[in-house]
């Protein structure tokens, strides 16, 4: 039995509980499983944190085009943002998570997100909570916030347009969004959360207080709404696995004599550029630029060469350069209280392809 065939019994089986799955994975840019159970394969999902896998490829794109630069004062570009100590913080402090700048407004909604002028405004006259590049915590919605508003200042374009063009060449344009349009609102595949989690959705809430208002919080009532998630959101993501795997696959190789950056840059990509206890949450964090690294459910010392981002529910999108292998896997069931079934399979691939 090949592993398109143990994948898709699988999740036939996970499929009666958690509701709908979908599963991609690249090996040496060759699709080699491409399973769903229980929903379209084009379905597209709110697929949380698993979006800034994309923020941070933009970014990363771009930087490889020369039209970002890591180590350059982000003031050059978005001169008000040199305001209260930030006058040398960089690129490359933002995507390791590093800027000092984790917090939302406080009065922040979905809505407000949308005023991208009046988000710049407050970030350039916020004061970092550190020395930018000092400290870690993780930027949960700031991060998408602030290189979106880079690469507009950069570009002139929004970060969705810039995702866009950048999507296009590997026939995934319609698969990874920002911002959901809305003749795509039909494809949207709505999430469920499973009985007894509140608490949970509670514990989250008060971890993220400083930093995520209550508007804000995720929660699957608010995100099954086509009109929210036209928002553009780039911290967050509404994709599905096959976009998104395929994203992966791109940077890290060629995928039909696509690859998204050079293939000197992925090693910089994509290896350590900052390790440190997160400030916040209080683990240890090992940050490539814009990605964590290590495979989901290990380790940076277990599995140095993977990188990639997981998303509040049980999304996950990976990619280890070693053995060219790219993974993501979305599903219905938005379970704050584990990601059992994206651990499960992504063992399996990674055992059969890793």
């Amino acid at each position: 039995m090949d592993l398109q065939d143990v994948v898709q019994r699988r999740i036939d089986e996970l499929a009666e509980t958690e509701l709908g799955l979908q599963v991609t994975a690249y090996k040496d840019g060759e699709l080699v499983v491409d399973a769903v159970a229980g929903v379209p394969r084009d379905g597209l999902y709110f697929a949380a944190s698993t979006g800034k896998g994309a923020s941070a490829t933009v970014a990363n794109v771009l930087a490889d085009r020369g039209v970002l630069d890591y180590d350059a004062p982000i003031a050059e570009i978005w001169p008000e943002f040199g305001a209260r100590g930030k006058d040398h913080a960089t690129l490359r402090h933002v995507l390791t998570h590093s800027v000092g700048l984790p917090a939302l407004p406080p009065d922040a909604t979905r809505a407000s997100l949308a005023d991208k002028n009046a988000l710049a405004a407050y970030f350039a006259d916020a004061e970092p909570w550190w020395e930018p590049g000092t400290k870690l915590t993780y930027h949960a919605e700031t991060f998408g916030v602030l290189v979106g508003e880079i690469v507009r200042r950069a570009t002139g374009r929004t970060i969705s347009a810039v995702l866009k063009e950048i999507l296009t060449p590997l026939g995934i344009e319609n698969d990874v969004y920002f911002a959901l349009p809305p003749d795509q609102a039909h494809r949207l595949v709505p999430l469920v959360e499973p009985e007894g989690t509140e608490e949970t959705f509670a514990m989250l809430a008060e971890m993220f207080s400083r930093t995520i208002p209550a508007a804000v919080q995720p929660r699957a009532a608010v995100l099954n709404r086509p009109d929210v998630l036209a928002v553009e959101d780039p911290s967050c993501g509404i994709l599905n696995a096959y976009g998104i795997a395929t994203l992966y696959a791109g940077l890290i190789g060629p995928v039909n004599g696509v690859q998204l950056v050079r293939p000197e840059s992925v090693p910089v990509i994509t290896g350590p550029a900052l390790v440190a206890p997160d400030e916040l949450l209080g683990n240890p964090a090992t940050m490539a630029l814009g990605y964590p690294v290590g495979r989901f459910g290990s380790s940076a010392e277990e599995s140095p060469a993977s990188f990639g981002m997981p998303g509040m529910g049980g999304s996950v999108a990976w990619a280890d350069t070693r053995s060219g292998v790219a993974f993501a896997l979305t599903r219905t069931l938005f379970d704050p209280t584990g990601s059992g079934s994206a651990l499960e399979i992504g063992n399996l691939v990674a055992k059969a392809l890793c």
